[in-house]
């Protein structure tokens, strides 16, 4: 391959545009490393070194050769390829902006996804989804850069790819996103409101009324559902937050006029013994303030919802009666 051609498609990561090699070298030079195989168009006006193709890196399994060549790349790369194509006037969005802030990774034939503004005549390509998006622009506050790509929001994101993800993938992809404190369930809803015909919107808007309420796993939905709420449970507080000495804790359930910690232990809790007596000293300690720590399992909770709201409201009737301790 031309050396000038090798040299710019070094310095760009094995990616090299079709304006960057007209500015130093004719046509022909770019058609001849095509014809010798040297270069591989991904997108128009998008080269890369044929070598990166199915590379063993690329995906796993390894895709078909019939696959578009966006698809037999690293994810990484066909990344910079689409942001390549859309020369600065989009962002990646969707699946691939959850990929990118490290929610989901995007599985081997899923294509990419991104963002452009509406009148700028991008189109889709193969293994590329582009949306076109009114009143929107490839810069704050529509996009962030992460990792050093520009992605949409994250709010925005999980709203938008949440008919897109498996079902099994739904749920927990929210949940993690607020548990690790990337964006509130007040944000999404936020966002949620901009997208009005969104498919499966009722379901993530009572996901998200559960997180707004405190619920921060599958089992607290489940529970907070069937379990503890409804008549003779009080208004428990969700994920209340208590200094021990130099600790802190936070509570599943705490119904504070009874002094009680509901913990829902989910289905690997205390596999670990070094787990389980972190949670026996922790229980000890609440003890001390007055809260009594009541544990239910997740088997339990999940195959025997009566016993468990009976259990709970007997402890609760209990403790109504008896003098607390200041």
């Amino acid at each position: 391959m031309d050396s000038v051609i090798q040299a710019l498609v070094d310095r760009g990561g094995g990616l090299v545009t079709r304006e960057d090699v007209l500015r130093c070298r004719p046509r022909s030079t770019l058609e001849s490393a095509c014809r010798s195989g040297r270069l591989l168009r991904l997108l128009p006006g998008v080269y890369v070194d044929a070598a990166l193709v199915d590379n063993p890196q690329s995906t796993s399994p390894p895709t078909q050769p019939t696959a578009p060549p966006l698809a037999r790349v690293t994810p990484a790369l066909a990344r910079r390829a689409a942001l390549a194509y859309v020369d600065g006037r989009g962002a990646l969005s969707h699946l691939t902006a959850l990929d990118v802030w490290g929610l989901r990774r995007q599985p081997p034939g899923e294509p990419l996804h991104i963002d452009v503004p509406i009148a700028s005549g991008l189109r889709d390509r193969p293994h590329l989804l582009v949306h076109h998006r009114r009143c929107f622009a490839p810069q704050p506050p529509h996009v962030l850069v992460r990792n050093g790509a520009p992605v949409t929001r994250l709010d925005r994101s999980l709203v938008v790819a949440w008919p897109l993800l498996p079902a099994v993938d739904r749920a927990g992809t929210v949940i993690r996103a607020v548990n690790d404190r990337l964006t509130t369930p007040e944000r999404i809803v936020a966002a949620l409101e901009g997208v009005p015909r969104l498919t499966d919107r009722a379901a993530l808007r009572g996901l998200l009324d559960r997180l707004a309420a405190g619920c921060r796993s599958p089992l607290e939905i489940w529970g907070h559902d069937r379990v503890f709420t409804g008549p003779g449970m009080p208004a428990f507080r969700r994920q209340t937050r208590v200094r021990l000495g130099d600790r802190v804790v936070y509570l599943d359930l705490y119904a504070e006029a009874e002094q009680v910690n509901i913990e829902l232990d989910g289905a690997t809790t205390h596999g670990n013994p070094r787990e389980r007596e972190i949670d026996l000293r922790r229980d000890a300690l609440l003890a001390t303030r007055g809260i009594l720590v009541v544990r239910f399992t997740h088997r339990r909770l999940l195959h025997h919802p009566d016993d468990v709201r009976r259990e709970t409201l007997a402890i609760l009737a209990t403790r109504r009666q008896a003098p607390m301790i200041s």
